[in-house]
């Protein structure tokens, strides 16, 4: 147990590698409760992680992973014991704090979240930050008056972590869901999941964005971002709403104020990383009931070795990975 395996990067003036080391527990951080890890999952921001430039590593050597699920070995905080099964995701962790890639970690208390009912470790990481992004978003649509006889549901980059895991919960929430993608190949896996309709990524995001264009949905999950988000913003429907998570279409909004003057439109900012404790523990419970994607290990999930994770790194940051990537550590 003193020696373990985890990934990590590191970085010098004249080298940047990524591999799988041998490491000890002496050289894990400071933390309330110390974790035998599961399960890890693979997240665009750990795929930054993995590389020079990233722009997510402050500190080298370094183990990344955002997320881990795993069984308590020790604890100092009396809120865990020992055989414990927990989630952590958010916070700082694989970002400063020491992450999930590694076969034990030490965790501060205040970040992990008892594994609800209803859910396993793995289940619980094919979901992960994804998919934990993907549910707080339908929540917070849903706070703002979102019910499924408002309308179409629209989903951006939809064959990604959290646009796969939204097509899915809002599906069986019984929304009818319109999907996009760049990805003609992946069609018939959006319509497993339960999209109804599918459009191009060039159908959500205009050449030449209109202030204010045809209504067409009565809200939108949005990882995407950029000139997308503004052209779908132009396009809901009266007193909708946009909940967005991401930037991989850039993070320039080239939109007006119509939409929001003139249609009461709301933008809804999605953080999953310092989501509060009380809110983030609702939304597990939900995602562990009526928000659980009925396919998740079936459909949307697929799983792989650490020895196998730096390649999977390497793909997400090429787009060439559908859903969610378990990463099996024990």
């Amino acid at each position: 147990m003193s020696e373990f395996k985890a990934l990590v990067v590191n970085k010098t003036e004249t080298d940047f590698t990524v591999n799988v080391q041998t490491v000890s527990m002496d050289d894990l951080p400071k933390g309330d409760v110390l974790i035998k890890v599961q399960y890890s999952s693979v997240n665009y921001k750990d795929g930054l992680a993995s590389i020079p430039d990233g722009k997510i590593v402050k500190t080298y050597p370094f183990i990344p992973g955002i997320d881990l699920a795993g069984i308590v070995v020790s604890s100092d905080d009396p809120r865990f014991k020992e055989g414990d099964e927990v989630i952590a995701t958010g916070y700082e962790i694989g970002v400063t704090h020491y992450g999930g890639y590694s076969e034990y970690a030490r965790i501060p208390g205040d970040w992990l979240v008892p594994l609800p009912k209803g859910l396993t470790l793995k289940e619980a990481m094919a979901l992960g930050t994804a998919g934990f992004t993907a549910a707080l978003s339908i929540h917070r649509l849903e706070e703002n008056g979102l019910s499924p006889e408002k309308g179409k549901v629209l989903v951006t980059g939809a064959t990604g972590g959290v646009g796969s895991l939204a097509v899915s919960m809002l599906a069986k929430r019984g929304y009818e869901v319109v999907a996009s993608t760049g990805k003609e190949t992946e069609h018939e896996y959006l319509r497993e999941l339960g999209a109804k309709e599918i459009l191009s990524r060039e159908d959500v995001c205009a050449e030449k964005i209109r202030p204010l264009d045809k209504q067409q949905w009565a809200a939108a999950v949005d990882p995407v971002g950029g000139r997308t988000l503004a052209t779908v913003l132009s396009r809901i429907q009266y007193n909708g709403a946009v909940a967005v998570s991401g930037l991989t279409g850039g993070t320039d909004v080239p939109t007006t104020v119509f939409p929001f003057i003139l249609r009461g439109v709301s933008l809804l900012g999605i953080d999953s990383v310092y989501c509060p404790m009380e809110l983030r523990k609702q939304i597990w419970e939900r995602m562990a009931s009526d928000l659980k994607p009925d396919k998740l290990l079936e459909s949307i999930a697929q799983e792989v070795t650490l020895e196998q994770l730096p390649e999977a790194l390497s793909n997400i940051l090429k787009g060439k990975l559908r859903g969610r990537t378990v990463v099996k550590l024990s």
